[in-house]
């Protein structure tokens, strides 16, 4: 069965890469550490398609250098053992592997002192976090390079590359053709390759046009990763909008998770909101957010949308509070500290000294509440916004009358 034409337009050469100019090109570290025929142990990480495995391939071929492959999620102990064996034997040799932040600890062991000894050269890729995702005993022992998403300009360059092949001998494709492959590809380069191949062979006339690829696929291939970064970056970036107040980007992020068709995560999330960076500024919202979820989970997709875009809209557009939660997480910290003391006596439930506040004018009365080692302290400080404003003049007014008993 041939190979893919992704794999075949793999470079074979780091000056062939495409993208990773902060690791590649004149004067790059990368490039120089080539250049000077002396590679250290690293750590390739970012999305998928942006060249982890090419720019891998490519630094052992520059190098001329023995190397194997492995993947650490579907190679065993003895495929570990056998790479160690043949480093003996060539006094050396580059490993480049594959999900390297699903070794497990066995591996590991076996790795770590032909790391520690340069008997193999690492070249770990991942998609995941390395910060997070791997053992610090390897992370240690690694350069990390973090690889960038490539850019519209750099998918084009690759399909415009991609076209010359012979496997697409005889293609009629024009720029906007390209650029269409482009936007739908996600900045992921091997998709926009694998793409443009199903879309030739799609034809019978080898004529590839806007209209052939927006029947393979019309929607962008955005990296997600569900159990990974990229999906909680996603969830990030919502949040972070809707506290940043910015709709539009907000919206982005919620259309991005509705299109993964992650409705849970949406639901959680914007619960959490509305309390974690809404709160007192607009408490009535999450009322409204669990009104919000009941009718989305009611309808489902499609119209799911509708709701869950009217919530975020409001959410994004309302004040902001963070100081309840905040007030919580101080008086949290003073309980871990030590910093409790004995509840006053007249807040037991035997006491016969407690004042009841419903029998005095305006519902209240001056009395301590805290024990006496807190007494004076303060937890909550309001803001003068949305409907805290009023709170934040009853908290001053209350302080006031405190001051003058």
């Amino acid at each position: 069965m041939n190979k893919p034409l992704a794999l075949k337009l793999a470079p074979l050469s780091t000056k062939d890469v495409i993208g990773q100019k902060h690791l590649l090109g004149k004067d790059k570290i990368i490039t120089n550490l080539v250049k000077n025929r002396k590679i250290f142990s690293m750590i390739l990480y970012g999305p998928p398609g942006v060249g982890k495995t090419s720019i891998a391939n490519a630094i052992v071929n520059d190098l001329n250098v023995k190397y194997r492959f492995l993947n650490a999620t579907i190679n065993n102990k003895k495929d570990f053992d056998t790479v160690i064996e043949e480093a003996k034997m060539y006094d050396g040799l580059v490993l480049i592997m594959d999900e390297i932040h699903r070794m497990n600890k066995d591996k590991q062991d076996l790795l770590l002192p032909e790391l520690e000894s340069g008997l193999i050269t690492l070249i770990g890729m991942t998609t995941s976090n390395p910060y997070h995702s791997i053992n610090p005993a390897i992370r240690s022992r690694c350069q990390l390079f973090e690889l960038q998403e490539l850019d519209e300009d750099d998918i084009v360059k690759g399909l415009k590359k991609a076209i010359k092949h012979p496997d697409l001998d005889g293609i009629k494709i024009d720029s906007k053709a390209i650029k269409t492959i482009a936007k739908l590809s996600g900045n992921d380069l091997r998709y926009a390759y694998n793409l443009l191949e199903i879309a030739f062979y799609s034809t019978s006339d080898k004529t590839v046009t806007e209209d052939v690829i927006r029947k393979i696929n019309n929607k962008p291939a955005f990296f997600s990763d569900k159990n990974g970064d990229g999906h909680y970056d996603v969830l990030s970036g919502f949040q972070k909008s809707i506290r940043g107040s910015d709709i539009d980007a907000a919206l982005h992020y919620l259309g991005r998770l509705i299109m993964e068709g992650d409705l849970d995560s949406i639901y959680r999330r914007i619960s959490v909101i509305a309390y974690e960076d809404i709160g007192l500024a607009n408490p009535s919202i999450g009322p409204k957010v669990d009104a919000a979820i009941n009718a989305a989970e009611r309808v489902g997709l499609p119209e799911a949308r509708i709701p869950l875009g009217t919530i975020v809209a409001e959410m994004a557009l309302s004040p902001k509070s963070n100081t309840a939660h905040i007030a919580l997480d101080e008086a949290i910290k003073d309980i871990e500290n030590g910093s409790v003391g004995t509840i006053p006596k007249h807040l037991k439930t035997t006491s016969k000294d407690y004042k009841y506040p419903h029998n005095y004018k305006g519902s209240y009365v001056v009395q301590q509440y805290l024990p006496d080692k807190l007494k004076d302290k303060k937890y909550y400080h309001p803001k003068n916004i949305g409907y805290e404003k009023g709170l934040k003049e009853i908290y001053e007014k209350l302080e006031e009358i405190k001051k003058q008993n």
